[in-house]
């Protein structure tokens, strides 16, 4: 009989089998009990086109087995694109193929810092200087002066100059582009009232590679460890582990804003020691990620100090410093506090990320970014030169935006009033978008948010009841990604798990970001609202 079965045909019963499986159970859904005529119908078309889970076993003779790979990548988790995520695509490829098959017509991406993605607009300065760039031969056409700005036309004529055969498909120094540094080391100058040295920038695809290119530095063996906010953004917590380290914890006091507090600071360094821990360096992310909080500048200069008292890196990830929304906070870099200390170049090592994924521009795929490396002997810069060669250099429209970021049009400029509008209007929209989620959240039962002070997200405290962490633990999940992956079948809103971010044991979050789009906050708003109080009520008893 399976000759005469089409692969056609298989597909598509697959496809319909992944669907009923995939989909939340309702009152409608066709009984998949383990002796309906359902479920043997299924198990029976199963064995014609097997799933990938079923042909693992062709692999046995291969020679890379998961007990052979490297176990630090096994160690390694990035919740963000984890096991919900992969849950949502699943669900949206089933609302494609079978309109009306879920509760809701749309997945809502709330998990990830990823602006274009949920409709942001590009800004239009820096993509005309893009284009013109990666196509200088409109240049020299009359249209172009109708089409592009006289001030993007004029910044790609310079950015040219300053590229070797003017190609941006060319390969360029290992720290990036000279005239480019010299532009950002101009910009961090009228930011900080500080110099900056070109020399000391490494350009970078995104701010990750330069995070793991300084943990590949500093660690040596798991005796060594790096110093990590709780909560923390999982690329600390993956790279560590990439690279062979020990996580040493400090945690963010939730009750008062997320503070970060020197006390807890010196335990932490004390414990770790105890335990033969050579701890090399403090990573500090402000505005954080994904607690949102904004520090002020007495704690950074507290900071500085507990880092040159102990002889540590700081390692300060700066790439939220555009998204600050209270009128009480501003952003400082740790470069500009050490500085303003008095603090030189051979008083303190200090490393600064910055990205053109975040702020109001949300360039996430163009992969641009840049690290500052001060405080470290030429011979040490040599090796980071080295390591920053390994991968030749970062690419060209990356560099060219984290240039961009760091020079927008000034005032006079034909595009400055443009650019403005276009800058204001994403960041007060931010602005409202985070306000009217936090209110939300608060006053929902058993949830506390702090304020959304910065960057892109709401990490939000939930007293779950007893019955739902008992349900979990019998599920083998977290209790907070069981309340996810409920929320993400209810209603399509897709969140990260806490505990993908580490917290205080016994605690339980997740992390949502204020990206959708503006009109559809209130969606979010409402289908979230309606969804806890049903899974409360449902687990109450």
């Amino acid at each position: 009989m399976r000759r005469f079965i089409s692969h056609k045909t298989i597909n598509l019963i697959s496809k319909t089998t992944t669907s009923i499986i995939s989909s939340s159970p309702s009152p409608n859904s066709p009984s998949l009990s383990p002796n309906s005529p359902l479920t043997s119908l299924l198990r029976f078309f199963s064995t014609l086109h097997p799933s990938p889970d079923s042909m693992a076993s062709d692999y046995s003779a291969t020679p890379i087995t998961m007990d052979n790979i490297n176990p630090k990548v096994l160690k390694c988790e990035y919740a963000v694109r984890g096991e919900i995520v992969s849950i949502a695509q699943t669900l949206q490829q089933n609302l494609k193929d079978n309109p009306g098959s879920h509760p809701f017509d749309e997945i809502l991406y709330c998990n990830i810092g990823n602006p274009q993605s949920l409709a942001q607009q590009p800004i239009t300065f820096f993509r005309e200087v893009l284009a013109l760039c990666d196509h200088p031969s409109i240049l020299d056409k009359s249209e172009t002066q109708d089409l592009f700005s006289a001030d993007a036309i004029e910044r790609a004529f310079q950015i040219l100059e300053q590229i070797p055969g003017r190609a941006t498909g060319a390969y360029s120094h290992s720290q990036g582009i000279k005239g480019l540094r010299d532009t950002i080391a101009s910009g961090m100058k009228a930011r900080d009232g500080f110099p900056a040295d070109p020399n000391d920038l490494f350009l970078t695809d995104g701010a990750s590679p330069a995070v793991h290119m300084m943990m590949q530095l500093l660690i040596r063996s798991e005796n060594d460890g790096i110093l990590c906010p709780i909560p923390q953004y999982p690329l600390y917590s993956a790279s560590i582990a990439l690279h062979g380290g020990t996580l040493v914890p400090y945690y963010l006091d939730e009750q008062t804003g997320w503070g970060l507090e020197i006390s807890e600071l010196e335990h932490q360094l004390k414990t770790a020691k105890s335990k033969g821990i050579d701890v090399r360096a403090l990573v500090v992310i402000n505005p954080g990620n994904p607690t949102g909080q904004v520090l002020g500048e007495a704690n950074q200069r507290e900071i500085v100090e507990f880092c040159k008292k102990e002889g540590l890196v700081l390692l300060a990830d700066e790439v939220y410093q555009e998204n600050v929304y209270v009128p009480d906070k501003k952003f400082h870099s740790f470069k500009k506090i050490s500085r303003s200390m008095g603090y030189g170049e051979t008083d303190i090592s200090l490393v600064s990320f910055q990205s053109v994924s975040k702020g109001f521009y949300g360039e996430c795929g163009k992969r641009g970014g840049y690290m500052e490396v001060t405080g470290f002997s030429p011979e040490v810069r040599e090796q980071i030169y080295k390591l920053a060669s390994v991968n030749l250099c970062s690419n060209i429209s990356g560099q060219i935006l984290a240039s961009l970021i760091m020079s927008p049009p000034k005032v006079g400029d034909e595009s400055y009033e443009s650019f403005s509008a276009e800058k204001e209007a994403i960041l007060s929209s931010l602005a409202r978008r985070a306000k009217t989620l936090e209110d939300a959240l608060n006053s929902l039962e058993g949830v506390t948010c702090n304020r959304a002070e910065g960057a892109m997200y709401l990490f939000p405290c939930i007293n779950l009841p007893d019955k739902a962490i008992k349900a979990a633990e019998e599920a083998k999940t977290a209790p907070d990604a069981f309340y996810a992956k409920h929320l993400l079948n209810a209603t399509g809103i897709v969140v990260v798990p806490g505990s993908g971010f580490r917290q205080v044991p016994g605690t339980w979050h997740f992390r949502c970001t204020i990206l959708p789009q503006e009109e559809k906050i209130p969606a979010i708003v409402s289908r979230l609202t309606k969804f806890h109080k049903k899974f409360m009520d449902e687990f109450r008893g």
